[in-house]
């Protein structure tokens, strides 16, 4: 036992050195020889000790997340966005502790900054100096258990020194490094660090978690008689117990040092390893700090500076076209590599041709170029047009096929279905996807293998592969082929409102898809559906309607639903929900939500309310999150209840609230 303790203990500092410190003292050989060893003495003794790292990467596959209360509540920060803006909450900070030292005796007031990471916010709970509970924010109150998946994060101690009861909260996050690993490894890329963070610890699938090989920084600490007094004693404390603590952080007791300290930070996020976008500012001593108070969602002692998005000049050197699942051919702008937010861009999305145009672009120009964080580039504007431009050409054709393009609206489309490779991958793809058929390992590369190699052109035509027909692929071997072979016949009984959105019906997203499911249960009764009997189900208007009959109607629609039905495809009827406690309520989600959307919003129907996209006096009520913006402006106007997200949790135990 006295091996496999020091074994421990020499893995967890090897582990803080390594993930927190980045500064590894030995190597991988070294390092992997006492884990092996330390393994093979748990299988010999049968005994796993507490904090054990061979515990801590998981491989169980969960099937659902719980619900977890928050011991102490989680607020949110208020935001500021320029120098004046923090400038007057600073002042207003000093007035407000001028006037708390008519009854209390405080220390002069202090500052303390830090980074401000972008990634997902986890809450972890230690008592008798175990790690008991991880959960995400959620709404501040109630967020969801998440305790297997943070313990595939290795820099954060699952024992500390420290035996009393306390929640400390960190900041999940991916590595740009490991990110552009990541995507050089695996057939299907990540899109930015923020998502595969949030992603990899919402995901059931421990596995899959300890992939992203994440790293955390905390930062709070909540509890009862704790052992620090200020913002700078919590860092040491969490230092001094082997909590990943991010390098930075300074003390400062007026606001030309503040701003000098927040430029320091504004020049050096680019150099980063991780994502950052902007500063917490917080008083330092918890004492002011908790006599200053709260609102209902911020913390009165602090606040975020969020940095603004960065504006670069470069040249425009080409435009490339692509063409998506629905036959909408899209430009893109290649651009003269430029470095922004510490990422060399050589890319820009542009939406169509008319865009092209407003902006009055050419090639050869030099453009004004936005990136806020890792937001996709956008060009906004040409800055001068340069000697030596060219105009960009409005394309006939379509770049793929060639077969001739059709304007509707401002874009254009390539409408040969049948045999437009790009259409018929991000076709397969796209029925393939987690909110569709969620077929695991269809990827844009196989579904590009699959059309060249065995000249599938339709997506019910993947139902009629064997194993085979799979091994026959090019890089495939029989564990490969096996798992997709597997997954594809899996999917065959997909809910209703899946099998919905992987048809790709025009108009149709996941909640409209789910909606429609609700409303008709069958697909046989979907079909049959007129446009005005559609238009009666919320946030369904003409056009959607039309669009859906219209599909529905198409030849080879229907031959392809017939094909997919002869081969055992069925969807699962929705079922009616017995406890419908929302029937009748009409409810609009509006900001940024610490719940899923999604999950909230299938959560509120599955409850019998019909969740729409707009206001109108037909609403019932608005629910707002952060930054909530024309929808709850909208609602104020017409006076409907808007209600905080801290409601979600009554209103899912079926309160009505109006």
């Amino acid at each position: 036992m006295d091996e496999m303790q020091a074994l421990i203990d020499k893995i967890q500092t090897w582990n803080r050195e390594y993930y927190t410190l980045d500064n590894p003292s030995v190597t991988d050989a070294e390092y992997d020889a006492a884990y092996d060893r330390l393994r093979k003495l748990e299988e010999e003794t049968g005994t796993v000790l507490p904090g054990s790292p061979t515990g801590q990467v998981g491989g169980e596959l969960l099937d659902h997340f719980e619900r977890h209360t928050h011991v102490f509540p989680l607020f949110s920060l208020d935001k500021r966005q320029n120098k004046e803006g923090l400038q007057a909450w600073v002042e207003r900070a000093e007035r407000v502790v001028d006037g708390l030292r008519e009854t209390e005796t405080l220390p002069p007031l202090a500052f303390t900054t830090e980074y401000k990471f972008d990634g997902l916010t986890i809450n972890l709970t230690y008592d008798n100096g175990e790690l008991i509970q991880a959960a995400t924010r959620g709404t501040g109150t109630v967020g969801e258990a998440i305790l297997p998946q943070v313990r595939t994060i290795l820099s954060i101690p699952k024992r500390i020194a420290y035996t009393g009861f306390m929640e400390v909260q960190a900041e999940a996050l991916m590595k740009l490094s490991t990110l552009a690993h990541y995507n050089a490894t695996h057939d299907e890329p990540l899109k930015n660090a923020r998502n595969a963070a949030a992603g990899a610890l919402r995901n059931l699938d421990t596995r899959i978690t300890r992939a992203r090989r994440l790293i955390a920084y905390c930062y709070a600490v909540q509890g009862e008689d704790l052992p620090f007094s200020s913002q700078t004693e919590l860092f040491a404390f969490l230092e001094s117990n082997g909590f990943p603590v991010f390098p930075y952080r300074k003390r400062v007791t007026d606001f030309s040092s503040l701003w000098e300290e927040i430029e320091k930070i504004r020049a050096a996020r680019n150099t980063l390893d991780i994502l950052t976008d902007g500063v917490v500012i917080k008083v330092d001593d918890l004492q002011t700090r908790e006599h200053m108070g709260h609102t209902d969602k911020f913390p009165r002692g602090a606040v975020a500076y969020k940095f603004e998005a960065e504006i670069v000049e470069t040249e425009l050197e080409d435009v490339i076209w692509s063409v998506g699942r629905t036959g909408k051919v899209t430009p893109t702008a290649v651009l003269s590599p430029v470095d922004i937010g510490g990422v060399t861009v050589q890319r820009a999305t542009l939406n169509n041709y008319e865009d092209i145009e407003r902006k009055g672009l050419a090639l050869g120009a030099t453009v004004h170029l936005r990136r806020s964080n890792d937001v996709i580039p956008e060009i906004l504007g040409t800055v001068e047009d340069g000697a030596n431009t060219r105009p960009i050409e409005k394309l006939t054709h379509c770049p793929s096929c060639h077969s001739e393009l059709v304007q509707d609206g401002v874009h254009q489309f390539c409408l040969n279905s049948l045999s437009c490779e790009p259409q018929l991958v991000a076709r397969m793809t796209h029925f393939a996807s987690k909110s569709a058929m969620d077929v695991a390992g269809l990827s844009e590369k196989t579904a590009a293998l699959l059309l060249k190699e065995k000249d599938l052109h339709d997506v019910a035509d993947l139902y009629t592969l064997h194993t085979e027909d799979l091994l026959a692929l090019s890089g495939f071997k029989e564990k490969k082929a096996k798992n997709l072979f597997d997954a594809i016949q899996a999917s065959k009984g997909r809910p209703l409102s899946q099998f919905l959105v992987a048809l790709g019906i025009p108009g149709v997203g996941v909640r409209t898809a789910r909606d429609l499911a609700a409303h008709y249960h069958t697909l046989d009764a979907l079909k049959d559906a007129g446009e005005e009997a559609l238009t009666e189900i919320p946030d369904i208007g003409t056009i959607t309607a039309k669009e859906i009959r219209t599909f529905f109607t198409d030849e080879q629609i229907a031959e392809s639903l017939q094909k997919l039905e002869a081969l055992g495809v069925v969807p699962k009827a929705q079922e009616e929900a017995a406890d419908r406690p929302l029937e009748g309520l009409t409810i609009v989600l509006t900001g940024s939500l610490q719940m899923k959307r999604r999950e909230l919003e299938e959560a509120l129907v599955k409850r019998g309310a019909s969740v729409t996209g707009s206001v109108s006096k037909n609403t019932d009520f608005v629910i707002a999150g952060e930054n909530a913006g024309s929808k709850l402006t909208r609602a104020q106007e017409l006076g409907i209840p808007v209600f905080h997200e801290e409601k979600v949790p009554a209103l899912l135990a079926g309160e009505r609230l109006v």
